[in-house]
């Protein structure tokens, strides 16, 4: 829109003045202060959102706010405690509801409201405010990438935990009752409803399946911003993109036999072989990233037994969803090719079949880096004296919302992580209540 020179707008304002019978003409002694007015009128809804735009720092200083990031602080090592107790509570892909009731406790103890489980197993309760909008969402994910049976004792050495999945996403699930926790010490009365989910399905072959639940039928006209808290983001970050992918597994079949007697027909495995061999050679653009895997391989019976399957597990991944969509198929063209091949070779003798099963599929997104919600963010880095904000990419369950145009961003809960996803998982914790306050105020600005 451009800026109306200043004849126009003084004659709009004179029509507007005469149709209110206000005035029938105008003195020329006034042209210059009906101008002045006229462009004040325009320029007025940008000086009103100016004047709207809330102050971090001014926020830190009301009185409820400061008392709940001072709850934050002297309340560091009980939330500590909290984390352990809820690492040390197994929550395998699909059986997360142990730690979830746990979570539900909590919830309650911080006095949310309508606390209840959905379909999908997500734990959610919300926090009224002065009003219904805006409506925040903010989440941790319950699930861990360790199977059933996973040792999840955790061990402390100073300020270093040790454990199965310590940070991803104990430590999140930590905040998340801590920030909920700090609301109701305080007092806070937020501008809008803030709901806090924790969430089922996040890795591995959960395929987002709490935040897909979750997510089902909303949109952008019923909630205004979501916040994940996950991984070893520092708080000085967030990741403001979704990463999208493709998890397939990839499965030929056959008769199988003897490897003596039956030689000369087709072997699943032979034909596996192929395929993985014609994905290694798939190119993929750099820009925007775009990789693929072959993360797991299965099939046989024993060392001297055509078998009669093999099958291969593929993960793709890419910021885009044109190059995502491509290499998805790419890969199912070297699976076709590798079938035609391997059967050829053996002139159709046990001839093999082909099934390609959809595991997992993640959308790609993003959040505009002017929206709000990354502004607020912006803020607060700067009102707590953080480095400048920093925004990269990732699979989170983020992308999810992204995809549905909701502006959404994951953030980490402070602390520093290593060996995520592995049993050898740790977390420094050092100032680690510093991610607490900071989720704390993003929920209590945005966009107050």
């Amino acid at each position: 829109m451009g800026v109306f020179r200043n004849e126009n707008a003084a004659a709009l304002l004179v029509r507007d003045t005469k149709q209110q019978g206000k005035c029938s003409r105008v003195n020329p002694m006034n042209r210059s202060t009906l101008r002045c007015a006229a462009i004040a009128l325009f320029l007025f809804p940008c000086l009103t959102h100016a004047a709207e735009k809330s102050d971090p720092k001014a926020t830190m200083q009301q009185p409820a706010v400061a008392e709940a990031l001072r709850f934050v602080q002297s309340n560091a090592e009980a939330n500590i405690e909290t984390q352990i107790h809820l690492c040390e509570i197994a929550a395998p892909e699909f059986h997360e509801e142990k730690r979830a009731a746990a979570v539900e406790e909590l919830f309650k103890a911080a006095h949310l409201q309508n606390v209840h489980t959905d379909a999908a197993g997500n734990l959610i309760g919300d926090r009224p405010g002065n009003n219904p909008r805006p409506h925040i969402v903010i989440a941790a994910h319950l699930d861990t990438v360790f199977p059933e049976g996973t040792d999840v004792h955790v061990t402390r050495n100073g300020n270093v935990l040790k454990g199965p999945g310590i940070y991803d996403d104990c430590r999140g699930l930590a905040a998340l009752v801590g920030v909920a926790q700090a609301l109701d010490a305080g007092k806070v009365q937020t501008a809008g409803t803030i709901t806090f989910v924790a969430d089922t399905g996040e890795e591995g072959l959960g395929d987002l399946r709490g935040m897909k639940e979750f997510f089902r039928n909303k949109s952008n006209s019923d909630i205004d911003a979501f916040i994940s808290i996950d991984g070893p983001e520092p708080i000085t970050d967030a990741i403001t993109g979704g990463v999208g992918s493709y998890r397939l597994r990839l499965t030929y079949s056959g008769p199988g036999g003897h490897s003596f007697n039956a030689f000369g027909i087709a072997n699943p495995i032979h034909a596996l072989g192929r395929a993985i061999a014609k994905i290694d050679e798939i190119q993929t653009p750099e820009t925007p990233r775009t990789t693929f895997n072959v993360g797991r391989i299965g099939g046989g019976t024993s060392v001297n037994t055509i078998s009669s399957s093999a099958f291969a597990e593929i993960d793709m991944r890419s910021e885009d969803s044109g190059p995502l969509e491509a290499t998805k198929a790419a890969v199912e063209r070297a699976a076709q090719t590798a079938l035609d091949e391997e059967n050829a070779r053996w002139h159709d003798h046990g001839k093999l079949t082909m099934k390609i099963d959809l595991l997992g599929y993640r959308p790609t997104g993003s959040t505009p880096a002017d929206s709000t919600l990354i502004d607020t963010v912006r803020g607060v880095n700067q009102a707590m004296g953080l480095s400048a904000l920093t925004t990269s990419r990732q699979s989170t369950d983020s992308n999810f919302p992204m995809s549905l145009g909701i502006p959404s961003i994951t953030l980490g809960a402070g602390g520093t992580g290593k060996d995520a996803h592995t049993v050898n998982e740790t977390i420094d914790i050092t100032d680690a209540w510093k991610g607490v306050q900071r989720l704390l105020l993003v929920v209590s600005i945005f966009p107050n």
